[in-house]
């Protein structure tokens, strides 16, 4: 399951310099990395989508920790 964390987290990531680099610059990264192509970036999107998702559910059902299981809980 920390795999599957670290792939959301990523594409988290992704969305979230996506969205400030539109802010900023008006610059679409997805769109850049697609080379325009409309149904990819729109994949991408829905998967940015899943990936928030599953990290809101996680961290309801983990208690918080998503990345690793190392640490102790009080």
């Amino acid at each position: 399951m920390i795999v599957v964390n670290y792939i959301a987290l990523i594409l988290v990531l992704i969305g979230a310099l996506n969205w400030g680099l539109i802010g900023l610059f008006g610059f679409n990264l997805v769109e850049w990395i697609c080379m325009g192509s409309k149904v990819a970036a729109r994949i991408i999107y829905v998967l940015v989508l899943i990936a928030a998702i599953w990290l809101i559910i996680a961290a309801c059902l983990d208690g918080g920790i998503l990345l690793a299981n190392n640490f102790q809980r009080v």
